[in-house]
């Protein structure tokens, strides 16, 4: 596999990282993951925002810019003979001494790297489970997209597959958080409701659009704390990451739910899919 590392292009069994390095030591780093359409990245500027927003707080350099990010993405996408690909962008703090001293990280360690897509059918339904393991607080007002992701393994690990299940989370309060790997929304007679960011949940940039083209098509969205009762009670369940974009649930809790049959599922994966075509030919 061709990976991108710090400017040069490099085999995954060639790449080295010090263990040095405070990604390593200290878990001191961010990743965002993408996809492309057609060669074309979906999202891309919210993902890079999204970024620069934790590596700013972080105090890490980020030596590339946006235009440096897509042409290595084209040129990896090239190299698999021209398919999209899932990619994982990740920037970890860089080499230093053991202990805490630096006041600021200027040479990070850059890597991009890129898989083959799953093959996963759209409007394949999962399972939601609801996880033991407690969301923990994130450790700044926002939850970021770091390094420190124990407590996202410690629920992977209450699963038999995560093809077919997603675990979901509620935080200390014993509010409705997350996925495993996703954030969660449910309609109920009519509208839209997800977990407020102050749940301590990830402010997924997925999430974020589907917000915006369920108001643009007249649903209301509703944001707040809700229990695993308020879920349970819901017309229709989905999570939503870039990957895997809306993942419909066909159950939860023991209830059996519409999955990919629910008329706002449908509604919104058609939505999706628009904005993904209306990309691809360059429409506004």
């Amino acid at each position: 596999m061709l990976c991108w590392m710090n400017g040069e292009f490099v085999q995954a069994e060639d790449l080295k990282i010090s263990p040095f390095d405070h990604g390593f030591l200290y878990g001191v780093g961010f990743f965002e993951t993408f996809r492309t359409y057609n060669g074309n990245l979906f999202l891309f500027q919210a993902h890079m925002d999204r970024l620069k927003t934790s590596l700013s707080e972080y105090q890490i350099s980020m030596p590339y810019e946006n235009e440096n990010i897509i042409a290595a993405v084209e040129k990896l996408n090239d190299a698999a003979g021209g398919s999209d690909g899932y990619f994982r962008l990740n920037v970890s703090a860089g080499v230093h001494d053991i202990g805490l001293a630096p006041s600021s990280y200027t040479a990070p360690t850059v890597i991009l790297f890129r898989k083959e897509l799953p093959e996963t059918a759209a409007g394949t339904e999962k399972k939601g489970v609801w996880l033991d393991t407690i969301r923990n607080n994130p450790e700044s007002a926002i939850r970021h997209k770091s390094h420190n992701f124990l407590n996202n393994v410690r629920g992977r690990l209450e699963l038999p597959s995560l093809r077919e299940h997603e675990g979901l989370f509620l935080n200390k309060d014993g509010f409705v958080a997350e996925g495993v790997t996703s954030n969660v929304f449910w309609i109920k007679d009519g509208e839209l409701f997800t977990p407020a960011i102050e749940t301590g949940i990830l402010p997924g940039t997925t999430r974020a659009f589907v917000m915006e083209i369920a108001e643009k098509d007249g649903i209301s969205v509703n944001e707040g704390f809700y229990t695993l009762k308020d879920v349970e009670a819901a017309d229709e369940l989905f999570v939503t990451n870039s990957i895997q974009e809306i993942v419909p649930l066909a159950s939860i809790g023991g209830k059996s739910l519409p999955g990919a049959t629910g008329a706002y599922y449908q509604k919104l994966r058609n939505l999706y899919s628009g904005a993904i075509e209306n990309m691809k030919e360059g429409i506004d």
